[in-house]
């Protein structure tokens, strides 16, 4: 309890609990409790039914067994040595001890006690003010993170696991000690209690009713709202750039956008963004938009959207996706335009196809590639980020197994995925603000994005996962796409290679290290920000910061490479400018209107393609 909540009377009594913790109006409380059971039995009924029905098998990215199978090791560890027990349970003992001290001077009146844990930077879970004016969350606040720290502490010093184990088991523990955070729950949560003492219980009635919805919209698995969905439309608030859809396969449509200059650089544009999500980050709105930005500089831009695949698309490999993607889009290109040299770009797994796809397409004797520019693109996966957790023998057994049905991978778990990467910020406080504060989401354009997931194709999909993140094919020469033995040091092309400083799925070590498997010069830039942000960053906004160096040694590390890079204030998207600008050559032509009045349009950007939702 806070201090204001036990001053006394003159009759030394302590006083009453302020009204801010007492339910004003007991009859409408009941009822709103009645309500929010029913809105749970409504979200318990959309989980079961569908499992009833054999629609669903529960094999979301990570499995219960699995988790305690791992975590179990650890606990192994540290269990078969009396020893190491002792210390293990001593120093848990010993951070209660503190806790409990802290709380004991707290109520004499003493407020310089040390806590035994301090919040991580950025941590936002603990910011209400009576997480640590109350004395009872606080004492709850301390004994969560000194606890957490210490289970942190177990799995870090749980020595003789194997590297992908120990990945996992720190990967796991953090999704259980998030999950079990006070901030999570009503009972425990000061700012929680507060409103539902001070809304009745209507804010549950309103959470829980959302959390039905939320659960129905999953079809039996949840999907935690991020952003208010009905404020977007493809086309209308985002997606805006300007063109034509010229070609169309069963794979992807070419988008060709008009030009803004007069004259335009001679060599196009083909950026082949990521099939994991969708295009559309690249052209958010006009004022983030680096399509439309890349217009602006007098860039002739063709872009690979990708189909959301389905039934019809179970057995699409890699070969296809190259042949049908990428060289389908040099060859509308070069249809519209007549050129025969083009400038590349890839984004994540759009940009480690396009790294295949151009060593695949010279071993055939097609080299219109003339540079290759990759956003957090790897190419080497040895530090593959935390993506690993993902793969093993016996994940990727089961995940054969759940896509064999349909022949593919519901875009739900690809998103539950990359969440549970960053589960404080994407999942947990969604939970809260949605579900238990009963608030909806905000528009935001970004978010939006996030949920709009896209379906995986079994073979393609199961082609990645084994060859890059499983067994690290590609960069060593190990990949075969059709025929073809996939060879990266014979991409002999300069290549821009952005990583960024904060990426959780491509990290910039993991980056840096691919960089030396392409057999041309590679010029690595580092972003601030992260995955998305790092790479998305207008140069009006005048945001972040971007690093650049030498030539990545072969020999050199990442750390070795930043202690001496040169640091820039703003964007990298004006760096990136000149460096094409240089590639490219002074020749500048007329601009080119979409089709080159060969090609027909067939709708307008940003197609059909991208519209297509699961």
């Amino acid at each position: 309890m806070s201090k204001r909540d036990t001053e006394t009377k003159p009759t030394g009594k302590p006083a009453p609990l302020p009204n801010e913790f007492a339910v004003k109006d007991p009859e409408q409380f009941a009822m709103n409790m009645a309500r929010t059971f029913e809105q749970m039995g409504k979200a318990s009924s959309a989980w079961l039914e569908p499992r009833e029905k054999g629609d669903v098998v529960d094999t979301g990215p990570v499995s219960m067994a699995d988790i305690v199978e791992t975590l179990s090791k650890v606990g192994e560890y540290w269990m078969t040595d009396p020893t190491r027990a002792i210390q293990a349970q001593t120093r848990l003992f010993a951070g209660y001890m503190t806790v409990w001290n802290n709380s004991i001077q707290r109520l004499a009146g003493e407020h310089e006690a040390v806590e035994p844990a301090a919040l991580a930077k950025g941590d936002k879970r603990f910011a209400d003010e009576d997480w640590s004016r109350n004395y009872f969350f606080d004492f709850l606040k301390q004994a969560y993170l000194m606890t957490s720290r210490w289970a942190d502490e177990l799995v870090e010093g749980a020595d003789g696991l194997d590297e992908h184990t120990k990945r996992k088991a720190v990967f796991y523990m953090k999704q259980v000690s998030n999950a079990l955070s006070p901030s999570n729950f009503v009972m425990t949560n000061p700012e929680l209690y507060r409103e539902t003492i001070q809304s009745n219980g209507q804010n549950l009635v309103k959470g829980m009713k959302m959390f039905a919805e939320d659960m129905a919209a999953g079809k039996g698995n949840l999907r935690v709202r991020q952003a208010d969905y009905t404020a977007f439309k493809i086309g209308k608030d985002i997606a805006l750039a300007e063109g034509k859809v010229i070609a169309q396969n069963e794979i992807c449509q070419i988008i060709q956008y008009a030009p803004k200059t007069e004259k335009v650089f001679k060599r196009p544009i083909l950026i082949t963004p990521p099939w994991i999500n969708k295009f559309y980050i690249l052209d958010l709105k006009p004022e983030k938009s680096y399509v439309s930005w890349l217009v602006e500089q007098g860039h002739t831009v063709f872009l690979i959207s990708w189909v959301n695949p389905d039934e019809r698309h179970a057995e699409k490999s890699w070969q296809d996706y190259i042949e049908q993607g990428i060289r389908f889009g040099l060859d509308t290109a070069e249809t519209s335009t007549g050129e025969k040299e083009f400038n590349l770009v890839g984004y994540c797994v759009g940009g480690t196809l396009l790294s295949a796809g151009l060593a695949y397409l010279k071993a055939q004797g097609d080299e219109r590639a003339k540079t290759a520019t990759l956003f957090a693109t790897q190419v080497d996966f040895k530090y593959g980020g935390d993506l690993l957790v993902f793969v093993d023998e016996e994940q990727l057994k089961t995940l054969e197994m759940s896509m064999a049905a349909k022949g593919y991978l519901e875009g739900s778990q690809m998103a539950q995925a990359f969440n549970m990467l960053r589960s404080s910020d994407l999942i947990w406080p969604y939970f809260v603000n949605n579900y238990l504060k009963g608030k909806e989401p905000m528009a935001f354009d970004l978010l939006f994005w996030n949920a709009d997931a896209t379906r995986m194709p079994k073979a393609n999909h199961l082609f990645y996962l084994r060859n890059c993140y499983l067994e690290n094919n590609l960069s060593g020469g190990r990949m075969i796409v059709g025929d073809t033995r996939i060879d990266l040091s014979t991409v002999d092309i300069p290549i821009y290679n952005l990583a960024t400083r904060e990426d959780h799925i491509a990290p910039a070590k993991s980056v840096y290290r691919g960089s030396k498997f392409f057999g041309g010069k590679v010029s690595y830039v580092l972003s601030g920000s992260g995955h998305i942000a790092g790479v998305v960053n207008h140069p009006a906004k005048n945001k972040y910061q971007y690093w650049t160096g030498a030539e990545p040694a072969k020999d050199g590390t990442f750390d070795e490479w930043l202690e001496k890079a040169e640091e820039h204030a703003g964007s990298w998207w004006p760096h990136w400018s000149n460096w094409i600008a240089g590639h490219n050559g002074e020749a500048m032509v007329k601009a080119r209107k979409p089709g080159g009045g060969k090609l027909k349009p067939i709708e307008d950007a940003p197609g059909s393609y991208v519209k297509v939702q699961t």
